[in-house]
């Protein structure tokens, strides 16, 4: 198997700094965790740009939850951090019956192409998965789901990740999983033996909780695991 992608949260440069020696191969930028996630502001890219030299992947949402709140400001962020040299993203939107919002998505994705990007951890609120997944496949720069298998984490959501990791390569399935959300180091053998290769964690690489900095020991214990 090919070296998994750990991918951690990183709200700062020396958030970033930390993560990159710890191990990571890829950072997700977000700010205002206590909101689940936000765009950061193109200066707080520009540092951590400039600070490491591994992928990153910017989240874009204005507002908490999975509504596309504040679109029309959210694409004049995603434009301006495009001009400031991002490269990837993460986005994910739900209208109110739970299917994704693909007028949102394919607004944003029009201002970001032809970048790289995630759909989020919307899917795991999405009214039917499978569903989503194809309504979504072919659209420009989709690569990844960042989910839980289910709005409540890895726990309850393994049974999911396991059934759509044996679909992989079908219509709709050929993004690659990105496990995130409750994700431990003791689901990661169980996931990896399904095939599973990239993982995500933000909490985990806090030992000492969102108040503190990415501990570079605890991104290293998962390097290591992985």
């Amino acid at each position: 198997m090919s070296r998994p992608i750990l991918e951690v949260v990183a709200l700062d440069a020396e958030d970033a700094v930390a993560a990159q020696s710890g191990g990571a191969d890829r950072l997700e930028l977000a700010t205002d965790m206590a909101a689940d996630g936000l765009t950061p502001s193109r200066k707080v890219f520009a540092e951590i740009r400039g600070a490491v030299d591994i992928p990153l992947r910017v989240m874009l949402r204005a507002e908490q939850g999975f509504s596309a709140g504040g679109l029309h400001a959210l694409c004049a962020e995603a434009e301006e951090l495009r001009t400031e040299g991002a490269e990837e993203f993460v986005l994910g939107f739900l209208d109110h019956a739970g299917h994704p919002d693909l007028v949102a998505v394919e607004m944003l994705v029009a201002v970001i192409e032809p970048c790289r990007w995630t759909f989020h951890r919307a899917i795991d609120r999405a009214g039917n998965r499978d569903a989503l997944r194809k309504q979504l496949a072919g659209i420009p720069g989709l690569d990844a789901y960042l989910t839980a298998g289910s709005p409540s984490g890895v726990d309850d959501g393994l049974p999911t990740l396991l059934a759509e990791a044996a679909r992989s390569g079908e219509p709709g399935y050929e993004p690659r999983i990105v496990v995130g959300g409750g994700l431990r180091l003791d689901h990661v053998s169980t996931l990896r033996a399904a095939g599973i290769d990239a993982f995500h964690i933000g909490g985990a690489a806090r030992p000492a909780g969102w108040a503190n900095p990415v501990s570079p020991a605890a991104v290293q214990e998962w390097r290591e695991a992985l």
